[in-house]
């Protein structure tokens, strides 16, 4: 028997973009598994939802997802439920949502996790004490499943491949250098993360993009393997006249029609170059407007902070997180400008969403979320500088017309639905499935 006192020491990684050590005490898993127990309350009942016998499963595996909703997981809940819409058998795997229950109409497999201090609503994964959920898990008949980030819930992906036979393909949606650099400011550490997250992707059958520019990130971060470009597409869609429904939301969030609106959406943390929006609606604050930033992230003491420096008070307003997809999609059409500096980020969900409801977005030139942008055409780029961005929507708040036209194109050219994706996306695991099968016979 093994000493109980001896020490393993493992590093793990966690999805969203953040680093967690941990050390596992072997004589400790006792304690483990009764955090596994904990966690999983009611795990199993998965609304009633289960499989036939015939048939296998696609599942979708990812370490963040509602009530987390940051893009890669409402990516994945969209997948999720425009798959189950084309009568596909789906799941979804993911670490546990304290005091959480999902209420959709596909099953939700939930594994042991404990919440990450200063980080709400993150939590850490750790399926690998979770034994129920193991014993679970391995009985569903996956024929392909699909990994969309590199950490626990992939290792469990790729034990099932392993077990089952079965494709895994792998999306590459984050810039994970920034988040490293930021947990350990060590550049040995860091490398050698990425090293690890490049060797998980070089494991997998298939590697996807969410847009071609994020090529050169996977590129420069050491893969070398072959890519497809998978874009993501939006939930919503416009029912009606685009003008009468942004009065329409404007009346109902009691946001007067006479003034310029912008919005941000996401995580407040610093690498979506948050800062760079409170600095320029700095320059702006004797010019009418209204900025409504959603989301949560741990900047966002700070950023409040900063707009009371600046005495902005009156004219910023931080709405938190909005699990009302409906809600947030009015906040979405009231606006006129999307605000989304970001150089973090690789194909921002959000900005495919705000074109969908005709609203254009800012983003900073040369940024990889920029490349589905034509300046002036369906949407607007700016300087990296709280100046040119100042300048910038001062010039644009002057030519409504412009913004309006700019709107219409955006929606015509960057928005694209779930349901056209998802045809795509079918398509492509058709291909994987066979290509497995074939490579397993031969």
């Amino acid at each position: 028997m093994a000493d109980k006192r001896k020490i393993s020491r493992r590093i793990s990684i966690l999805q969203p973009h953040y680093i967690f050590i941990t050390f596992l005490f072997s004589g400790n898993y006792i304690e483990l598994f009764v955090i596994s127990s904990y966690y999983n309350k009611n795990v199993w009942n998965m609304n009633n939802r289960t499989y036939s016998k015939t048939g296998k499963v696609i599942g979708l595996f990812n370490d963040s997802y509602p009530p987390i909703m940051d893009g890669v997981a409402l990516t994945v809940q969209n997948y999720a439920h425009s798959l189950h819409k084309k009568n596909q058998q789906v799941c979804v795997v993911t670490p546990r949502a304290p005091k959480y229950t999902d209420m959709v109409e596909y099953p939700v497999y939930r594994y042991a996790s404990v919440p990450i201090l200063g980080r709400k609503p993150y939590c850490f994964g750790i399926p690998q004490v979770d034994f129920p959920f193991l014993e679970k898990i391995k009985k569903v008949p996956f024929k392909l499943v699909h990994a969309h980030c590199p950490f626990s819930s992939a290792k469990v992906a790729l034990n099932l491949r392993r077990k089952q036979h079965i494709p895994v393909v792998a999306t590459f949606h984050s810039k994970f250098k920034a988040d490293f650099d930021r947990a350990f400011n060590n550049q040995q550490i860091t490398r050698w993360m990425l090293k690890e997250v490049i060797s998980f992707f070089e494991s997998v059958d298939e590697v996807w993009i969410p847009q071609a520019a994020v090529e050169e990130t996977i590129r420069e971060y050491g893969y070398k393997g072959k890519l497809v470009v998978m874009e993501n597409g939006t939930e919503y869609s416009i029912n009606g006249d685009i003008d009468m429904l942004k009065q329409q939301a404007r009346a109902e969030l009691q946001i007067s029609a006479h003034i310029p609106v912008f919005l941000f959406i996401g995580q407040h943390i610093w690498e979506k170059n948050t800062r760079l929006i409170i600095d320029t609606l700095a320059l702006l604050k004797e010019t009418p407007f209204k900025m409504f930033f959603a989301g949560t992230g741990y900047a966002e003491k700070e950023l409040k902070a900063l707009v009371k420096q600046y005495g902005l008070q009156s004219k910023v307003e931080f709405l938190g997180m909005i699990l009302d997809r409906e809600k947030l999609k009015r906040y979405y059409t009231a606006a006129d400008l999307f605000l989304f500096p970001s150089l973090y980020d690789n194909a921002p969900l959000v900005v495919r969403e705000a074109s969908t409801l005709h609203t254009p977005s800012m983003l900073v030139k040369g940024s990889t979320a920029s490349e589905v942008v034509t300046n002036d055409y369906n949407g607007f780029l700016t300087e990296n500088s709280s100046e040119a961005m100042a300048k910038r929507i001062l010039e644009l708040i002057a030519k409504p017309e412009h913004i309006r036209q700019v709107g219409l194109n955006a929606s015509n050219t960057i928005a694209r639905s779930w349901d056209d994706v998802t045809e795509e996306v079918l398509d492509r695991y058709d291909y994987l499935i066979k290509r497995h099968v074939n490579k397993c016979v031969s």
